[in-house]
């Protein structure tokens, strides 16, 4: 059940920063350091290794700052709030 809004995150990997690795070590010794009421649903990895889509639920857009606050220094955001295509559709429906 979804409680929130739902956000493509799509992040790239900070070359300079040391890239997925430095990621990776920051993430195996800390976790995700996701606010309370941020959900992680999934994420995908380009076969690079150089950017993830990440798919999130949170209440606002707003939420998602301490998060990506944690990351910035390693990996560089693009946010995008989503719907799901049967919602999407559903939606457009109920309209006509």
């Amino acid at each position: 059940m979804l409680l929130g809004m739902l956000f493509m995150v799509i992040e790239r990997f900070r070359g300079s920063a040391g890239g997925i690795e430095a990621v990776g070590a920051r993430f195996r010794e800390r976790g995700r350091l996701m606010p309370e009421d941020v959900t992680y649903r999934a994420s995908w990895v380009d076969p690079a290794g150089t950017v993830c889509y990440q798919l999130m639920e949170a209440p606002t857009r707003a939420a998602l700052e301490p998060w990506t606050r944690a990351w910035e220094d390693l990996v560089e955001f693009e946010i995008d709030e989503v719907t799901a295509s049967a919602e999407f559709w559903a939606g457009r429906e109920e309209r006509a």
